[in-house]
């Protein structure tokens, strides 16, 4: 039976730029199946937490451009539960704003956030660690996230540092910020440091306190905004509040000075999806290593590792790669993307020159 008391917040605001060409500010990554499964990330997203949690109290955090598509994708979802936020603020107002709203009507929450956009293979595993720190945080006054267990020396991950106490939740040390490789290998070798996935749990209560003692000046904004909740007047205070508020990541805000920080060590089969590599990584392989993600042919020869992802649409256009390896190519109907795999951090910068010198069009 699921338990009236427990919330999930789903963050699916961001603009996904590193997924670009495919990922456009006017549709980013969460609205794409990306993975070819017939479903979005968010979809899936949604879908997996409808498992566990009533779907009234299923909550989605995003932008107001985005409305509509969290409308067209996630059926029968209220207006109500869409918090459309006005400006990206990062993940402390967005925090802020859905657990205010949620206390409004239950004082005894106890929520999940997650983002919209990360794959999880092993979902029944999942949704027991998500359980299972929901108790933890409901019976203590704590915050609670999960840790991957690190499979290599990863540089495009934070980091959590553990205290080892023998018990399922741990206390945590240190949060530390994405290392360089010699940091993340000696990391890895200590065996007391998890991958940051992002995902947070807590009561309402508990949140509630850390906000009042770390970030004040959001405690005191949001509050403000509680008798509007529910209410015709919600978005226009929530627009005030948020040409107030500073942008700030709720790591930064709270989780690294907070003193009653526990996380679970989990492993469920779990990708942040946050870059081309990293879908390519999940992905079915051929013989040479290859991806090929689209319907067209596409043909390789001597050609090793590389992602190639076809535009949709157009059947009659054939894909040839010869003699190349470790590159990423994405066709869509305006954009060709070659890039080299090992430098894919830089699409980001790409996509934002792409943006002053052709205007929003490409971005």
């Amino acid at each position: 039976m699921q338990n009236k008391n427990n919330y999930a917040i789903i963050m699916a605001g961001g603009v996904g730029s590193r997924f670009w060409p495919s990922s456009r500010s006017n549709f980013p990554k969460q609205f794409l199946d990306i993975l070819g499964v017939g479903q979005t990330l968010l979809q899936q997203t949604y879908s997996r937490f409808l498992k566990n949690f009533l779907p009234e109290n299923i909550y989605i955090v995003t932008n107001q451009n985005y409305v509509g598509l969290v409308k067209e994708q996630i059926e029968g979802i209220q207006d109500q539960q869409i918090l459309a936020e006005p400006m990206g603020k990062n993940t402390a107002a967005c925090i802020a704003y859905a657990c205010g709203k949620i206390s409004k009507i239950n004082t005894h929450a106890v929520c999940i956030v997650a983002p919209s956009d990360h794959l999880i293979l092993q979902e029944d595993r999942f949704l027991e660690d998500v359980r299972q720190a929901m108790i933890f945080a409901q019976k203590n006054p704590v915050l609670v996230t999960l840790g991957i267990k690190p499979s290599r020396p990863d540089t495009g991950y934070g980091y959590i540092q553990f205290l080892e106490t023998g018990e399922e939740m741990k206390k945590v040390k240190t949060f530390t910020e994405k290392p360089n490789l010699e940091i993340a290998q000696t990391f890895i070798e200590s065996g007391d440091f998890l991958w940051n996935a992002g995902i947070f749990i807590w009561s309402i209560s508990s949140i509630k306190s850390a906000f009042k003692e770390h970030l004040p000046e959001q405690f005191v904004l949001f509050k403000e905004a509680l008798d509007a909740y529910f209410t015709p007047r919600e978005q226009e205070t929530i627009t005030q509040i948020y040409e107030q508020t500073r942008s700030i990541s709720i790591d930064y805000g709270i989780m690294e000075k907070a003193g009653n920080v526990f996380v679970r060590p989990v492993d469920f089969g779990w990708n942040d999806l946050g870059t081309w590599t990293s879908l390519y990584e999940i992905s079915p392989k051929d013989e040479s290593g290859n991806v090929t993600k689209g319907d067209n042919p596409i043909l390789t020869y001597q050609t090793t590792n590389c992602l190639i992802k076809a535009a949709a649409g157009d059947s009659n256009k054939i894909y040839v790669l010869n003699s190349v390896s470790d590159l990423i190519v994405v066709d869509t109907p305006d954009v060709l993307l070659i890039c080299d795999k090992n430098k894919e951090q830089e699409v980001k910068e790409v996509a934002t020159d792409i943006k002053i010198r052709f205007t929003e069009k490409y971005s």
